[in-house]
């Protein structure tokens, strides 16, 4: 790589301004002062240093769906010593980090990266992304009762929770539904479900903004393509 470009990929000037740094004599390769143009550098062993102060390549952006298992929690560490997510992802080189949160018992699209600007993003209501969820509750719901969640169901906090629901089965021990949240406040689906009187038995996060976990196994994680990290960036002004 050229030096030029590697200044620049480091985010210390464009290839034009770094050439002059380099004349300039303020760039230091492996302790000596470089200042002819054009010198290649292998950036996983080079030294460089800018007016003294040594510069380094940013690390690659890494983009992970996992399809989470119940029983996990979604954070770096437990102070319990309850098993975590990040101990599902193996060898990727980078830390990644859980874009949002899962309750320990919900199943379902996880996304990890880290990306910072785009985890804030897409978890920000700003950008109103959208989470799938299907959801098991014990008993009959009744067709009638799914308007409220569009109308809104007050919780324990005053706070008022709204999705868009769809009754998919209804039999006397359990019933199905799909709900469609922008935001999601802590354990919001189960303290809705269990404020119109049905406790949920089974929650699954099936879709976040456009990603699925369509033929992953359960606790197996895969990389995003360029493609859906491209579409990531658009729902959220990024691309």
């Amino acid at each position: 790589m050229r030096l030029n470009k590697y200044l620049s990929k480091c985010g210390v000037a464009s290839r034009r301004v770094a050439d002059r740094m380099i004349e300039q004599g303020r760039i230091n390769l492996n302790g000596k002062t470089v200042t002819e143009l054009g010198v290649l550098i292998d950036p996983d062993r080079d030294q460089v240093e800018v007016d003294g102060k040594s510069v380094n390549l940013p690390p690659e952006s890494v983009y992970i769906v996992l399809n989470k298992p119940n029983g996990y929690v979604t954070s770096l560490k437990d102070e319990f010593g309850r098993k975590t997510v990040t101990s599902l992802i193996k060898n990727v080189g980078q830390r990644v980090y859980p874009v949002g949160r899962l309750d320990l018992d919900t199943e379902g699209v996880l996304l990890l990266t880290n990306d910072g600007e785009l985890a804030y993003r897409l978890t920000h209501p700003k950008y109103q992304v959208k989470k799938e969820y299907h959801v098991t509750v014990k008993g009959e719901f009744p067709l009638e009762l799914v308007a409220r969640f569009e109308e809104g169901i007050k919780l324990e906090d005053d706070f008022v929770a709204t999705a868009r629901g769809k009754l998919v089965t209804a039999q006397s021990k359990f019933s199905t539904l799909v709900l469609e949240l922008t935001e999601g406040k802590k354990r919001e689906i189960r303290r809705m479900c269990r404020m119109l009187g049905f406790p949920v038995h089974q929650l699954t996060r099936v879709k976040f903004a456009d990603l699925t976990c369509k033929g992953m196994k359960v606790g197996t994680w895969r990389f995003l393509s360029r493609k859906e990290v491209e579409k990531l960036q658009k729902k959220v002004s990024l691309a």
